[in-house]
């Protein structure tokens, strides 16, 4: 058992001196720069009693707001030990998630179904307030193209696949 404290002793405050401060590690690693992907198709799905944005809106906004659900796979960039899906269920499950929030189903309540992130079912996938660079080039691709109140289609990213909804 002191063997155990040892450790956590010395990994504990490692762990928390190199932490950027993100749940997925999402824009944690400097990137090369990525050849520029045409903007994902969207799906509009309006939460319920709100209203979206104006067509058209710009999307080469410096920061916006957006909630998504992860479904990883075994093999994903930083999923957990107890992932043991392979890549293509969890392209299948993301799918289920997306369907169900195309035929009306509640996105918060969708996100706490499916997602994988870990504390991402208590946000409700919210990811806050974020600009392009903090997030890998899909998903920050995916994510800057959607008006307020669409939600994406499946999107992939090292992390797993995303199903993103812009809320500002």
């Amino acid at each position: 058992m002191s063997k155990v404290r040892l450790v956590l002793a010395l990994v504990v405050p490692f762990a928390l001196a190199c932490c950027d401060g993100t749940l997925t590690g999402i824009g944690r690693d400097p990137r090369p720069p990525e050849t520029p992907l045409p903007p994902a198709p969207a799906e509009t799905a309006a939460p319920r009693g709100s209203s979206s944005a104006a067509p058209g809106s710009d999307d080469r906004t410096d920061s916006i707001v957006a909630q998504h659900l992860l479904v990883m796979y075994k093999g994903a960039k930083t999923a957990p030990s107890g992932i043991s899906r392979s890549k293509d269920e969890a392209r299948a499950r993301a799918y289920q998630a997306l369907d169900l929030v195309k035929k009306g189903q509640d996105f918060d309540k969708v996100v706490a179904a499916y997602t994988d992130e870990p504390g991402g079912a208590a946000r409700h996938g919210d990811l806050g307030r974020f600009t392009r660079d903090k997030m890998v080039r899909p998903f920050a691709d995916a994510a800057f193209a959607l008006d307020v109140g669409q939600v994406s289609t499946v999107i992939e990213s090292p992390f797993g696949f995303h199903v993103i909804r812009r809320t500002e």
